[in-house]
């Protein structure tokens, strides 16, 4: 589903990459959020903090921050994983919704490490998004990185975190679990084995040539070459255009991508489906306490007839009080179904006990 790398230079910048796959349009827009914000858990309510740092984030459907980096250079990238298993949290453990996961982090930390101490310290568990319908429950891990050149992995396989934390962490795709994953790249020509560096889609091989391009980069001279690199070892690694493969969403073809100077405080979009690659330099832009949450359209007609392209820093816009009142609404209907699904789960037994088979039809 995705791929994201990490590549500390030796100019001193830090270059992180990823992309996302999916298996359809996920309406992706960026959004400024400034420190101030009181947020919950979207569990139980239990967990309150207010932002200690403003961020820029991409979204899905405007509800959930798949993405992202805040004013101090940390960032996060939620990615794909099959064998996430959350467990059944118990009411009294902190509690993160998968919907606030990674807006927790870049709410409240500046460096991986402060953000790992915590993870370990609360043992935090996750809530699942639930999808009554029955057509995708996210399975999900958190890559985290920092303008240090430090890095994280969180997955949840037990319910409970396991945290692989170091800065020679450049590389997370999807499956296997990132354990296998070190292992597996350890038997590729110029990673410290002997085969060949594979070409298919499996996250597997996408790990292993997304590594084996980040270690054999020419230093850049400028910020400019630097982004340039990693757009070029994303798209290598990126899931081509194809014919959907049924059950298979971390598969499926790569719908954007986000190259980012966690140094220099630089965020550059590119959709696989628009020309243009756009990018908001967080020293143009407002994060302080009492500023509004803004949000940068990039899937509204003017975004795409209008060529939106280059620094946008000055093109986010104001959500109305609609706007911010719908955003509302759809965080806590996904909070009831998360809250509700063992209910949902019993209606949808219900429902297939008593739906006529083929058979009867």
């Amino acid at each position: 589903m995705c791929t994201r790398v990490l590549w500390p230079d030796a100019n001193g910048a830090v270059i992180v990459g990823r992309n996302m796959d999916f298996h359809m349009d996920l309406l992706t827009n960026l959004w400024k959020m400034p420190r101030g914000i009181e947020r919950t858990d979207g569990v139980n309510g239990k967990l309150t903090w207010k932002a200690k740092y403003g961020s820029i984030i991409a979204t899905a459907f405007d509800l959930i921050a798949t993405d992202g980096m805040n004013e101090e250079g940390l960032a996060g990238h939620i990615l794909w994983l099959a064998e996430s298993n959350y467990g059944k949290p118990k009411e009294s453990d902190v509690q993160l919704s998968q919907a606030i996961w990674l807006q927790y982090y870049l709410d409240n930390f500046a460096t991986v490490e402060e953000a790992v101490e915590w993870t370990k310290k609360t043992d935090v568990q996750i809530a699942q998004l639930f999808d009554p319908t029955g057509h995708l429950v996210p399975t999900l891990h958190l890559a985290l990185n920092d303008a240090t050149g430090d890095s994280a992995i969180i997955e949840y396989t037990d319910g409970k975190p396991t945290v692989y934390h170091s800065r020679e962490y450049l590389v997370m795709t999807n499956s296997p679990t990132y354990d296998k994953q070190l292992e597996l790249v350890k038997k590729i020509e110029g990673l410290g084995g002997d085969q060949p560096l594979p070409g298919s889609t499996l996250a597997s091989d996408r790990f292993a040539r997304a590594s084996y391009y980040v270690h054999h980069q020419q230093q850049p001279k400028s910020q400019l070459q630097a982004m340039a690199a990693m757009f070029s070892i994303i798209r290598n690694a990126a899931q081509p255009f194809r014919t959907p493969e049924p059950g298979k969403p971390d598969a499926s073809q790569t719908i954007w991508q986000v190259v980012a100077d966690l140094t220099n405080k630089r965020y550059a979009f590119e959709s696989t489906t628009r020309p243009n690659v756009v990018w908001v330099e967080f020293e143009k832009m407002s994060f302080a306490e009492g500023t509004k949450t803004l949000k940068l359209d990039l899937v509204g007609k003017l975004a795409l007839e209008g060529g939106l392209a280059g620094n946008v820093s000055h093109k986010f816009a104001e959500v109305d009080e609609a706007g911010m009142n719908l955003l509302g609404t759809g965080l806590q209907a996904l909070e009831f179904v998360a809250k509700k699904q063992d209910e949902f789960k019993e209606l949808t037994k219900m429902f297939n006990y008593f739906k006529p088979s083929k058979q009867d039809a």
